[in-house]
């Protein structure tokens, strides 16, 4: 069946690109900082160990910021919450730049990641309204591919401005370039047109619906999966692949590019058949992962498995979003946090499980294995998604809401989440 439509037109907004932007800037300060670290660690007076606590910091604050600060700002005028949202972003890199404790940088750390969650979860709120209910997928899809992007481009050129100017000189960067975006938003974002005050009650009300749980479930074990092993992608690739180092830029560039087809293809598919979406990259990456834990002897066959893995990995990732939006009805600010919380606990689980596993026996081959097992999994939620669907009313959870007004305002049909 095709996809609902709203009367809106197919082309997505232009509020879209702009708030995709925004997480291009988001996407790169949280990845640049791993191409810093020696820098960072000699300029601070601390070992690289301790400077590697600045990534530690950052997942933590995105794990408990997102869901909090999307209750905490749930009353404020969403285009005035992503405009703070952005200026503490650039503050917190300000202070990063201009301190030479590591305490007080570590400090700012947690703040701009707090700032990234409030802007991810009121972001996929406004890209989505914005969007209409036939491009709910493809808007979230834009956002998650600014986030592919800054892994593509961003992280690089941040760190090669890193080695020109000192570790420093990207974050002044990031700074003045949040500083334009929320100039930029203040200028395109409409002001919010709510007519009734947000409920905290129902947006904690909607996580009643285990559909959202199943969701997010599958957001932790697929993302933990592929970053568990794209987190010691570098030893696979050279000890047991035997690329030469050097090589090595290539071959992730060629898995952000498959990472940004895969968010691109993803939201599509995914605004027509969400959960057989879902059902064919989980059981694709699963596939994927097994054929590199098996097959990454070869050089040839372990580049393309890599890129694979980005395009399948990343598919997903617009439908679960959107689905998240979906199940919560009308209360949608408290699930767009969870949903940017659920893949980082996933990361932070997955990388630490494929660290041990990579000084065990299996060594190199240890983290694609711990992969494949969390994406194989995801399948499980993702089935007893699809068997819970039928049994659930064609109306959100809460508030209750006329039965068109409903499909409406959540982005599908009921007919064609299948």
């Amino acid at each position: 069946m095709s996809p609902p439509t709203d009367g809106r037109p197919r082309k997505l907004p232009f509020v879209v690109w702009v708030l995709s932007a925004g997480t291009f800037l988001m996407g790169t300060t949280e990845f640049v900082i791993a191409g810093l670290l020696p820098e960072i660690a000699d300029d601070l007076n601390v070992s690289v160990s301790q400077a590697g606590l600045l990534i530690t910091a950052f997942a933590a604050g995105m794990i408990v910021g997102a869901p909090v600060m999307a209750i905490a700002t749930l009353r404020l005028p969403r285009r005035s919450t992503l405009i703070l949202a952005l200026v503490v972003f650039a503050l917190g890199h300000l202070v990063a730049a201009l301190s030479s404790s590591f305490a007080l940088v570590l400090m700012a750390r947690v703040v701009t990641a707090l700032a990234t969650g409030t802007f991810w979860c009121v972001g996929a709120v406004v890209a989505t309204t914005a969007a209409g209910p036939a491009a709910t997928s493809r808007a979230l899809g834009m956002l998650l591919g600014g986030l592919t992007v800054a892994t593509v481009a961003g992280v690089p050129l941040g760190a090669w401005l890193g080695q020109l100017s000192g570790w420093r000189g990207p974050f002044w960067v990031l700074a003045a370039l949040s500083a334009g975006a929320a100039a930029v938003i203040g200028r395109y974002i409409p002001a919010d047109e709510r007519r009734e005050a947000p409920s905290v009650r129902a947006e904690f009300a909607a996580l009643r619906d285990v559909r959202i749980w199943l969701t997010l479930s599958s957001m932790t074990l697929l993302m933990g999966g592929v970053l568990a092993t794209y987190s010691y992608i570098s030893p696979l690739l050279t000890e047991r692949a035997s690329i030469p180092a050097e090589a090595v830029p290539m071959v992730l560039t060629g898995y952000g590019l498959g990472a940004l087809l895969g968010t691109t293809v993803g939201g599509r598919l995914g605004d027509r058949r969400p959960l057989a979406t879902l059902l064919t990259a989980a059981a694709t990456t699963t596939l994927v992962l097994l054929l590199l834990t098996v097959l990454s002897t070869s050089p040839v066959v372990t580049v393309v498995l890599v890129t694979l893995m980005g395009v399948t990995g990343f598919a997903a990732n617009p439908a679960l979003g959107a689905l998240a939006l979906r199940f919560a009805g009308s209360a949608p600010t408290l699930a767009s946090g969870l949903s940017g919380a659920a893949p980082n606990v996933g990361i932070a689980i997955g990388s630490w499980t494929a660290g041990i596993a990579l000084t065990s026996p299996l060594q190199q081959a240890g983290p694609p294995l711990v992969g494949t097992a969390a994406a194989a999994l995801t399948l499980i939620p993702l089935t007893a998604l699809t068997l819970t669907h039928a049994t659930h009313s064609e109306t959100p959870a809460s508030p209750p809401q006329p039965p068109a007004a409903a499909d409406q305002s959540v982005g599908y049909s009921t007919q064609d989440v299948g």
